[in-house]
């Protein structure tokens, strides 16, 4: 899994597909699906989720592109686990980095918006 995640974060279409994915509620709504019971068939998925199986289908096309779900046969079954490494990924990369700097942001802010309500007084 560590080779797969490194190759990850260089290919930046796959980053455009994570964050296309996740855009959308409903694949939200099918991501959180799986978090809570993982490796769900797709019957399994619409008797959880109101979205109509063509629709589910659809999302789950986007996600396995996106390479957020991993579709394995089992017998005849089709199972679909939910891959976190694209989303440490994006945590890795986007929001960790953020996260020392973020309460100097927020004091930045603050001090910016006392400035301006100082001059408009």
């Amino acid at each position: 899994m560590r080779i797969y995640a490194t190759i990850w974060l260089h290919d930046y279409r796959v980053m455009d597909a994570v964050f296309k994915a996740l855009a959308d509620p409903g694949r939200r709504a099918l991501l959180d699906q799986l978090h809570q019971h993982n490796g769900q068939t797709l019957n399994e998925l619409c008797r959880h989720l109101d979205m109509t199986r063509q629709g589910i289908s659809k999302h789950l096309g986007l996600l396995i592109k996106a390479e957020l779900v991993v579709p394995l046969w089992s017998g005849r079954e089709k199972l679909h686990y939910l891959n976190p490494a694209p989303l440490k990924q994006i945590s890795e990369r986007w929001m960790d980095k953020h996260k020392a700097a973020c309460l100097r942001a927020f004091n930045d802010l603050s001090q910016g918006l006392e400035a301006v309500g100082a001059r408009q007084s």
